[in-house]
């Protein structure tokens, strides 16, 4: 029996991990993986990430019963335009993992031209880590991974394409394009946005007060975290969904204007209350369920100033086969008590890194 072909276009953290989670359960296919990085091409082979390399897209789709497309959105848009013109399989599924759906989509629907099925895709998950050697296998379990078929999507497919990726262990989600985008960009897309101009306010700041940057390297670097994600990506998501953004920020300069108000009133009432009801929505929010932001597994470890002492708690940790994706240093001064910080994969391993560090008399906590 012959096995059946899938191809990876875009071979970095996300399309690694979905070629892992494909290979895993489905072992009845051969994975073929095209990257503009000959590179990450050689490193995904080395890595049994894929097990052949496409030299070109063109040949990478010829007999493909599956082709995922995990590049930026922009390149996405590109190439399901180039498709068009290759040879491919009759009755093929073709998604992509794109953080905006509703131009890809509408773009996409010149495929049907070609008697394939696009299903537009979007795995709700991630890591602070980039390439194709970050890849995991586990990267998507318990994630939503939210499907945009159109209406004129047969259903079979559908369920065929949740079939080829059930490896991933996500959870999936059936929406339309337009709705994925709005609500992306309220839980995504603009937290992003928020969190960069948040960063821009403080270097604008800097030149007139040089401390700054040394004050914001605590907690202000913690809630911007997100602002270090790519420019490319995010470059293009502001694009392609423009609108939705647009109508975000002018929502959010009224509410800006709001909070403007009951400061200049110094109603403490009012204050008060405002970020009473932020406390009780954000402290409802679920804290064991992957979201569109990836999140950060973070432990709090007080620890002594004395030589060995960092060594001894990544020890600790080694020897229970407790992986560290991160470590810093938050503070530490002669004769202070000093806290690292310090990033797991998964919530598991954070609070197994909690037991096994209070067991050995650390003090370690995680912060709400």
């Amino acid at each position: 029996m012959d096995k059946r072909k899938v191809l990876i276009i875009g071979l970095g953290l996300i399309g690694g991990s979905i070629a892992l989670a494909i290979k895993k359960e489905h072992q009845n296919c051969r994975i073929y993986g095209y990257d503009i990085n000959e590179n990450q091409l050689k490193v995904a082979k080395s890595l049994r990430v894929i097990d052949e390399v496409a030299e070109t897209i063109e040949a990478g789709v010829i007999g493909a019963d599956l082709i995922i497309v995990a590049t930026p959105v922009s390149k996405t848009e590109q190439i399901i335009l180039e498709l068009i013109n290759y040879d491919l399989k009759q009755s093929a599924i073709i998604t992509d993992v794109g953080s905006t759906k509703e131009k890809i989509v509408e773009n996409a629907k010149i495929l049907a031209k070609k008697d394939v099925t696009f299903i537009g895709g979007h795995p709700m998950a991630g890591s602070h880590k980039t390439g194709v050697e970050a890849a995991k296998a586990h990267l998507f379990e318990n994630a939503f991974y939210i499907l945009t078929p159109s209406s004129e999507t047969n259903m079979n497919k559908i369920i065929h394409l949740q079939n080829w990726l059930k490896g991933t262990k996500a959870k999936f989600i059936e929406m339309t394009p337009e709705q994925h985008d709005k609500l992306a960009g309220v839980i995504s897309h603009f937290p992003h946005l928020i969190a960069a101009s948040l960063v821009h306010q403080v270097s604008k700041l800097e030149k007139e007060e040089p401390l700054l940057s040394d004050l914001a390297a605590g907690g202000f670097r913690d809630i911007t975290r997100i602002a270090s994600a790519s420019p490319i990506m995010w470059r293009d998501i502001l694009v392609q969904n423009k609108q939705t953004l647009l109508t975000l920020l002018t929502n959010w300069q009224d509410e800006m204007e709001r909070v403007k108000g009951i400061i200049e009133t110094a109603d403490e009432s009012n204050i008060y209350q405002y970020f009473e009801t932020a406390k009780k929505f954000r402290d409802g929010l679920p804290t064991k369920q992957k979201g569109a932001i990836p999140s950060f597994y973070d432990l709090f470890v007080d620890v002594p100033d004395h030589p060995g002492v960092i060594s001894d708690v990544t020890g600790i940790l080694a020897k229970e086969g407790i992986s560290i994706t991160n470590i810093r240093i938050l503070e530490t001064r002669e004769d202070i008590m000093g806290v690292l910080r310090l990033s797991f994969r998964s919530d598991q391993d954070r609070d197994q890194a909690l037991v096994c560090l209070t067991n050995n008399l650390y003090e370690a906590y995680i912060s709400s």
